[in-house]
């Protein structure tokens, strides 16, 4: 693990800490159960809309300030326009980072996406190693959680997901590897990221995650991760075998990243390229 993902990892367990302390998880469960029920993500990546054949992938559209490998990618950020827009442009889920030191965000965002996105599912992305972190997504209108296989030795990812179960998230559980892919499967993943970054050293090759699609099993929905830079792009992700891609960088550095997204989609979907 390098040096900055063990660091991410121990500023997430010091803020789940404090805010065990200062919001008890029973209060959590009672602020989630107030709330609707959460969106399916799952079948938001997996069935087409009704009203035409849909895009040979779906997208994720991701909403982020910033990356370590990045620096800031947008300025200003505003991110109830932006989940409007990438609403409208044709985003099956949006992705909310909420981790702020690095990434610029905040678990406020997600509510702001879902007063401009209200039929979107939500997955809020962070660094996620506690159960207090998904009833604290859930009470702030998450509909789903990332998963990082890599931070998550032993059972910690068989809890996190039974946690998520209980619930009502759904989980993308998130791998770099054959071996993370199979974790992933045997702890009982529905849906199974594959990310094309190395968090040892924060490299993105989408060669390797194009090569590693066939070990999904084809009764889970394989979603593709980091490395997307247009629509040819998104195109190899289909040919290989994924479901959906989740797409931020790229979009966030756009001009008009509904304009771009919308642009994708056109080019995905069968009748309208």
């Amino acid at each position: 693990m390098s040096d900055l993902l063990a660091g991410l990892a121990e500023e997430s367990r010091d803020r789940a800490l404090r805010g065990r302390r200062s919001l008890p998880l029973d209060n959590l469960r009672s602020r989630a159960a107030a709330l609707p029920r959460p969106l399916p993500l799952a079948e938001a990546l997996g069935s087409a809309p009704a009203a035409i054949a849909g895009p040979r992938l779906r997208v994720i559209a991701e909403l982020k300030a910033a990356s370590p490998s990045s620096g800031r990618l947008r300025d200003p950020f505003e991110a109830e326009r932006l989940a409007g827009e990438l609403s409208a442009a044709g985003a099956a889920a949006l992705s909310i980072l909420t981790e702020e030191r690095h990434f610029g965000g905040s678990l406020e965002n997600l509510g702001l996406a879902r007063r401009a996105a209200p039929r979107l599912p939500l997955l809020r992305k962070d660094f996620i190693l506690d159960p207090w972190q998904v009833w604290e997504a859930r009470a702030a209108g998450a509909d789903g959680v990332l998963l990082i296989t890599r931070l998550l030795p032993g059972t910690d990812l068989e809890a996190l997901l039974a946690t998520c179960a209980e619930a009502g998230l759904a989980a993308l559980v998130e791998t770099h590897d054959g071996e993370e892919i199979q974790r992933a499967v045997d702890a009982g993943a529905t849906l199974v990221g594959v990310n094309a970054r190395d968090l040892s050293d924060f490299s993105v090759d989408r060669r390797r995650a194009v090569a590693l699609a066939g070990l999904v099993p084809d009764d889970l929905l394989a979603v593709a991760e980091s490395g997307v830079r247009g629509v040819g792009d998104l195109q190899e992700l289909a040919d290989a075998g994924y479901d959906a891609a989740l797409v931020g960088t790229a979009l966030m550095r756009a001009v008009s990243p509904g304009r771009e997204l919308r642009s994708w989609i056109e080019a995905l979907t069968p009748g309208l390229a």
